[in-house]
């Protein structure tokens, strides 16, 4: 059983031991690598993103993750479950999110920005669309107990509330040091009726909180594991895509019918990568626009020091995917640093890693500085109060999108910043 939220045996030999036992297999993979030249498709197929993604698990996982893909993808094409997804995301979580004119956001840095308020959304962010849509596939297959994992603690509060909603028994697994720098989120999760289990390994963040639940999951099959963000073993990435989507199609229509046309610019910030590619997805065949994410990127290009996985780091199977992960030549994970619970992790969506690849998406490193004077700007100046994980956004608008005043460009705003603002974000 465990102690301090995870056993040794799975941390060490399951879950970190994943990178070596599939090395030989990703050698062999990469003599075969994808013509990035060729790719018009960024959908996945089958879990594959080009040559990223796959499920590297062990047996006792195989086969549950196997009949997971298998409901959802029945499900998805369910008129019944999109009716029951469409009604709980309209009355429950207050869908559609409005598109913002930032006007004086706008006018400081010198171009049209929109923001598409996810912040606005039930419990406060973007992470409840998933959640709803992920909970509504455990009701249909009976099950009774929810475990999930959380970084900056808005995904354990969505996953909180769905599981109080449905009336299932709910377990989230959240790194000590988060739980200290994300109190009133701990507070929020307990008060919803979840078991919070904090766990001490390693630095106590994202990652270490993926680790505990999936060694949780291992040794407790039966349960339903709520991935929050679009990593992890396939189906996850595709489901958390799929659920998140619903942002870029809302999006797209609003914007259209305010200024006529599609945007220039797409904005968003990214750990794992569900709410960028929330915004991203329906946007990705229209390649007029540019599509741009933000990276925590903590004291710099330093290894240990930053979660920057896709401007520093290298593929390699971690967490049961395979994609861009912020490892040595050993495959050993490399410390990470942001002042972003959410975004302090070193993996990433094998559907972000192909993106990079074929050059559709550009990633961006931005500061704990930098994140830091962009929450303080956007709350001056539009009387909003972003995460400090979305404010890395606001910050790469700042840097790429100064003096353009030809240019339109939407920025998703995923989360808001109540979570934040009894830190010392502020000196």
């Amino acid at each position: 059983m465990f102690s301090d939220g995870g056993s040794v045996l799975i941390q060490r030999g399951i879950l970190i031991g994943l990178f070596k036992t599939f090395k030989k297999r990703i050698t062999m993979k990469n003599q075969e690598k994808t013509d990035i030249k060729t790719i018009t498709n960024f959908d996945g197929i089958n879990g594959k993103f080009g040559e990223y993604g796959g499920s590297f698990v062990p047996p006792v996982l195989a086969g549950k993750l196997l009949h997971l893909y298998e409901v959802f993808e029945k499900n998805k094409n369910d008129s019944s479950f999109e009716q029951e997804f469409a009604y709980y995301l309209k009355h429950f979580v207050g869908r559609p999110s409005p598109l913002y004119y930032a006007h004086r956001l706008s006018k400081h840095i010198g171009s049209k920005i929109y923001l598409k308020r996810e912040d606005l959304n039930h419990t406060g962010s973007h992470k409840i669309n998933n959640t709803i849509g992920q909970i509504l596939l455990a009701k249909r297959m009976g099950a009774t107990e929810i475990v999930a994992e959380t970084g900056a603690g808005q995904h354990g509060v969505a996953t909180a509330t769905a599981a109080a909603l449905f009336g299932m028994k709910c377990k989230i697994f959240m790194g000590a040091r988060d739980a200290e720098r994300q109190k009133m989120n701990v507070s929020r999760i307990r008060l919803l009726g979840a078991e919070l289990v904090l766990t001490n390994l390693g630095r106590g963040t994202l990652k270490d909180a993926v680790d505990a639940a999936l060694g949780y999951y291992i040794e407790h099959p039966n349960v339903f594991y709520l991935l929050g963000s679009q990593v992890g073993p396939h189906p996850y990435p595709t489901m958390v895509g799929y659920f998140q989507s619903v942002i870029g199609r809302e999006a797209k229509k609003q914007f259209i019918e305010r200024e006529g046309r599609l945007p220039d610019n797409l904005l968003a910030c990214i750990g794992g990568g569900s709410n960028a590619i929330g915004l991203f997805n329906d946007f990705l065949k229209d390649h007029e626009v540019a599509i741009h994410a933000a990276e925590g990127g903590g004291s710099g290009a330093i290894l240990g020091e930053t979660a920057a996985t896709l401007s520093l780091g290298k593929p390699g199977v971690f967490q049961g995917t395979y994609s861009y992960a912020l490892t040595d030549e050993n495959g050993e994970v490399y410390p990470t640093q942001s002042i972003a619970a959410g975004l302090d992790y070193p993996g990433v969506s094998p559907q972000h890693a192909l993106l990079k690849d074929a050059k559709r998406a550009e990633y961006h490193l931005i500061t704990d500085n930098e994140a830091i004077e962009a929450f303080k700007l956007l709350s001056h100046l539009e009387g909003i109060i972003p995460a400090v994980e979305s404010s890395h956004a606001i910050a790469l608008a700042q840097k790429i999108l100064k003096n353009k005043p030809e240019q339109i460009s939407i920025i998703n705003l995923s989360g808001r910043g109540d979570k934040d603002v009894e830190r010392d974000l502020m000196t």
